[in-house]
């Protein structure tokens, strides 16, 4: 057989074949005389086996332990770490298919900053009337990303923590209070008089269990740095003072 014969025989691509050939896991038949390669049943035999192993989900390298002469794993060892590995991912997916489900059917539907955490969500859809106001976009925003970016536990205490923030309707309203003065400050200068009743009420609405150690509110942070640049420079300044606040508070 020729090689296009070969791999139309087993269901590959001749390039297929040629790449385990370059991989060792094919053996390279004698030329003949007229330059052509000759392949013969125990070629195609070979080719079928590695077609099958790689179709259950073994990558080359394992396929070529199983084919090894001296291979440090029989098929069967194989298999089962195959097996096993597969029943991780298929307990992982249906995991996350719940996680979605929670999502998709919420009250509220999944948030613009969405995807998120049920949990997350559901402080989102509580809150929904805020969105309003640009600073409670932005905040909303912020919190997603901290959710994604944060270790596990430091990510559920910060989503504790906003729901401990906003967990009544005098809190909600407090909230909504202080956006509506930062809102405000939006053409204002860093001198303004009216940020310092802003940061003072910024810093009424966010948890002690928010930051609970002083040297987490360090206000020139690389990361606080990137947000207030994305601020007007009296609502970035709202910001810094209320993270001196809650520092002081804290001490």
């Amino acid at each position: 057989m020729r090689i296009g014969e070969l791999a139309a025989v087993v269901g590959v691509t001749t390039r297929a074949v040629r790449h385990y050939h370059h991989l060792g896991l094919l053996p390279e038949p004698e030329r003949r005389a007229n330059g052509y390669r000759e392949y013969g049943l125990r070629h195609a035999v070979v080719l079928a086996r590695i077609r099958r192993l790689t179709e259950l989900g073994l990558g080359l390298a394992e396929v070529r332990d199983v084919l090894a002469d001296d291979a440090g794993k029989d098929l069967v060892e194989v298999l089962t770490e195959l097996d096993e590995d597969l029943a991780r991912q298929e307990a992982a997916l249906r995991e996350r298919r719940a996680r979605l489900r929670i999502l998709l059917d919420a009250e509220g539907g999944v948030p613009a900053e969405g995807p998120v955490s049920p949990e997350l969500a559901a402080l989102f859809a509580g809150t929904s009337h805020l969105s309003d106001s640009p600073m409670a976009v932005k905040d909303r925003e912020i919190i997603a990303f901290l959710e994604t970016a944060m270790p596990t536990e430091d990510r559920e205490r910060m989503v504790a923590s906003v729901g401990e923030a906003l967990g009544s309707p005098g809190a909600v309203a407090r909230a909504a209070e202080a956006y509506a003065l930062l809102d405000a400050l939006t053409g204002a200068e860093p001198g303004d008089p009216r940020v310092e009743e802003a940061a003072v009420a910024l810093a009424g609405c966010i948890p002690p269990g928010l930051f609970p150690e002083a040297g987490e509110l360090d206000p020139d942070d690389g990361f606080l740095r990137a947000f207030y640049d994305d601020l007007a420079p009296a609502q970035a300044e709202a910001v810094r003072r209320t993270l001196r606040i809650l520092a002081a508070e804290r001490r």
